[in-house]
């Protein structure tokens, strides 16, 4: 008589046997979870400089900044080179025209890691005069200060403001609007607004009119 593919007391007692999942899964759950390693955090060490440059030489000095970097080998302790400039608006031949202007003429603004070897490098790039705050150990930017600078460049490429500038009791001749071919005298002047207030003499009386900066010229 063939015996029997398998014996029902042995197959009991290897089941009796077979781990328990539910407890090999408790004694998982139970282990500890090595946690993740953070990556260290490295210390950004520079701080932003202003150097002081020939009036007409700011790009050319930004440029020889680079390039004197890459010949001396300090390029990693430059960051940013910045040449904080804004738009400008004015009427030429009776079209509005965007330029852009510097902010602050002459100087350049970098980010350095600063030490005695870089402030000769930097000091003697053609067309630098020096280091703002003086010495051989300049004042670093504070950060209000540094983030001021960079509203203002963002405003000011947000909104071109007009280029002219005018006096109280100047004489201008209004060349757009319902009064356009009007001359004037300047009575009151709105920076913020790029306005004036301007008395046009209507019918023999002197009558203040508000006008934009863009919409008179000076009177030759």
């Amino acid at each position: 008589m063939p015996e029997p593919d398998y014996i029902p007391e042995e197959q009991d007692r290897a089941h009796d046997n077979a781990p328990d999942e539910a407890a090999t899964e408790e004694a998982a759950a139970a282990e500890p979870v090595p946690e993740a390693v953070p990556e260290p955090i490295l210390e950004d060490t520079k701080h932003w400089y202003i150097i002081h440059t020939y009036s007409g030489f700011e790009r050319k000095v930004a440029e020889s900044l680079r390039t004197r970097a890459d010949a001396f080998g300090f390029g990693e302790q430059i960051g940013q080179i910045l040449i904080p400039e804004e738009e400008v608006v004015e009427l030429r031949n009776g079209k509005k025209v965007t330029s852009k202007r510097l902010l602050y003429p002459g100087y350049v603004v970098v980010q350095m890691d600063m030490n005695d070897e870089l402030w000769h490098r930097v000091k003697d790039t053609p067309r630098v005069t020096g280091f703002v705050g003086g010495g051989q150990t300049p004042v670093p930017l504070s950060a209000d200060e540094i983030n001021k600078m960079l509203y203002r460049q963002t405003t000011a490429a947000e909104r071109p403001r007009p280029r002219m500038t005018f006096e109280k009791n100047e004489v201008v001749r209004i060349v757009d609007g319902p009064f356009a071919n009007f001359q004037g005298k300047v009575d009151e002047i709105n920076s913020e607004r790029n306005t004036l207030r301007v008395l046009v003499t209507i019918f023999g009386r002197a009558t203040p009119v508000e006008l934009e900066f863009l919409q008179v010229e000076k009177s030759s």
